[in-house]
């Protein structure tokens, strides 16, 4: 471990996980872009070499390439390394019916097929429809997965604070993936503290909302043909949430720019946003993408800026208020 990295207790598991880990949606290159091996690899031996040792990846990222490159990496390294994966969006159509203990067995045995590990620490049902979270059979596969010794553990990825919420009621559920950002606030006010309850690690996803909170868009910004910022917008290939946090774009460009403004050019806004989320003590790991190692010294450095002031605080909070708070709040 790094001395300028902090780490944070992961739950129950009790991993010391870094506050800022490392999310690997568009780690093979940038979103619409072919898969990029070789970025790929820099971009994880980078984060490990700023302290980093909790890597997120999933089964669909890249058709499984994102997973081999994280396990090449991982069992290139000496030093201790916790890889999460996910499952279940292979699934066609993904639909509830179709997360049957068979299916998930199958995915897992195929992710570690595809990182070349032993054991994951830690397989994550992928943002499931909400009826599975009624389903104890597929809660109860994983179990004797990890008594076979291929899992350590399991967590749940979610798109609402309810599914969240219904999750953790599996004892063997010891992690949730949620999104949450300057322009997602429920999951602190209803989710956070139940999560604590039942000392549930948090991953905290999609910090940037996308980009949104990078600063850098305007209105007339345009994304890739095979980008989710360009063709996910209202929900079309999944959540809605999922794409700059559930914001319209033209809105979330002008709370940015009033946010910008408020909060001063003393750091970068995407550092001061990932920051933003570590002021919550429940949050166990934030988990930013990066398309090269400049992002990943950006993302890693926001760990060791200064606590916001309570004026910043304040000023997210208006902000939120006033453009974000009635287009999001109660729909995530």
């Amino acid at each position: 471990m790094l001395a300028d990295m902090k780490y944070r207790t992961l739950g129950k598991i009790g991993y010391e996980v870094s506050e800022v880990a490392l999310g690997t949606w568009q780690v093979g290159g940038r979103w619409g872009e072919p898969f990029d091996d070789k970025c790929a690899e820099e971009i994880l031996n980078r984060a490990i070499d700023r302290g980093v040792n909790f890597v997120d990846t999933a089964d669909v990222y890249g058709d499984g390439r994102s997973e081999a490159a994280v396990g090449r990496v991982v069992r290139s390294r000496n030093e201790t390394i916790y890889v999460a994966t996910k499952c279940g969006r292979q699934l066609n159509p993904h639909v509830a019916e179709a997360y049957t203990p068979e299916a998930m067995r199958g995915f897992v045995e195929k992710s570690l097929r595809n990182t070349g590990l032993e054991r994951i620490d830690l397989v994550q049902l992928h943002c499931p429809p909400t009826e599975v979270y009624y389903r104890p059979e597929v809660f109860e596969v994983f179990d004797r997965l990890r008594d076979e010794g291929k899992i350590a553990n399991l967590g749940v990825s979610v798109e609402k604070v309810e599914e969240a919420l219904k999750a953790i009621e599996y004892d063997n559920v010891t992690t949730v993936q949620i999104i949450y950002n300057m322009y997602r606030h429920r999951p602190a006010e209803r989710f956070f503290p139940a999560a604590v309850e039942r000392n549930v690690g948090i991953i905290v996803r999609v910090p940037l909302a996308s980009g949104l909170l990078s600063g850098k868009f305007s209105e007339s910004s345009t994304f890739a043909e095979g980008d989710h910022r360009n063709f996910n917008r209202e929900g079309a290939a999944f959540d809605r949430g999922e794409t700059f946090g559930g914001v319209d774009f033209e809105t979330g460009v002008k709370a940015t720019r009033e946010l910008q403004h408020k909060l001063g050019d003393d750091h970068p806004l995407a550092a001061m946003a990932i920051r933003w989320i570590l002021m919550e003590q429940a949050v166990s790991t934030v988990i930013p993408g990066a398309s090269s190692t400049g992002q990943v010294e950006s993302n890693v450095a926001a760990a060791g800026l200064a606590p916001l002031s309570e004026q910043q605080m304040q000023a997210v909070r208006e902000v939120y208020d006033k453009w974000i708070r009635k287009r999001v709040h109660e729909r995530w």
